[in-house]
């Protein structure tokens, strides 16, 4: 039955391991929200304890269709719990959500999407718990000074704290999966930023050229600060901490761009 539901274009790898996934959902916090979200929840591991949770709305988001008639049939959901949509193109906004957490054993190819899309909208995200594959959390948790430090390394350790919880079998999948995977948490740090386009370009502009220092990898970008002045400013990107950054771009708003 399980081979049915395979797209190998959806990157589908089912959870079929109950306990893990009581374990997972067991994870969220439950706090300073209402609405739990949960991303491609598949043939619905985690959405069976969700649904568990007392006070809580649960909304499904899967882009498969053969996959929404079995989560609506197997749940008895309402057409207002589960959307059959990609993720990458759902906006909050649209369905008047405040506050939501954000859970799923999500698709390994578009992981940075995925975190990228959560960061669009992390004013209304506290918590986030998701398993990746194992390669691509090393990379977001890695600290300055590593190859493997990043842009998205920078942005979700600017926006949330991040915690390694716990490494998963490949065997506990459905196929089994090649490669190994963890399970993370997100927390948000509240930060009040309002020039996050500005800390979006910086950030991408100094890691696109990764090798010079940003006093020259910003040249063009920055207009009317004084380059000089700036702190950090004989370092290359992957030498600036998260809150380094965040204290670059404060000084480019402060200076002018």
């Amino acid at each position: 039955m399980r081979n049915f539901f395979i797209k190998k274009k959806f990157d589908q790898y089912f959870l079929q391991d109950k306990n893990l996934a009581k374990k997972i959902v067991n994870l969220l916090s439950l706090k300073n929200y209402d609405t739990v979200v949960e991303i491609g929840p598949g043939l619905g591991s985690l959405t069976h304890f969700l649904l568990q949770q007392t006070g809580i709305n649960v909304i499904l988001i899967e882009i498969d269709n053969k996959l929404i008639f079995y989560l609506k049939k197997k749940f008895s959901l309402s057409k207002y719990q589960i959307i059959n949509k990609n993720f990458l193109k759902w906006n909050p906004e649209e369905y008047s959500l405040k506050k939501f957490a954000i859970i799923g054993n999500f698709p390994y190819k578009i992981s940075s999407k995925i975190l990228f899309h959560i960061l669009k909208y992390h004013q209304y995200i506290p918590e986030c718990i998701g398993m990746f594959q194992k390669e691509f959390v090393d990379r977001i948790i890695s600290k300055c000074g590593n190859k493997s430090y990043g842009r998205l390394s920078v942005l979700i350790q600017i926006f949330y704290k991040i915690e390694y919880l716990f490494s998963v079998n490949n065997q506990v999948f459905y196929p089994i999966t090649n490669v190994k995977s963890a399970v993370i948490s997100l927390k948000t740090k509240n930060i009040q930023y309002n020039n996050i386009d500005l800390l979006l370009k910086c950030v991408k502009i100094a890691f696109n050229h990764r090798r010079k220092i940003l006093k020259n990898s910003l040249q063009h970008f920055v207009k009317n600060a004084k380059l000089k002045e700036l702190p950090f400013i004989n370092k290359r990107a992957e030498e600036l901490t998260a809150n380094e950054f965040m204290q670059l771009i404060k000084k480019l708003s402060i200076g002018g761009i």
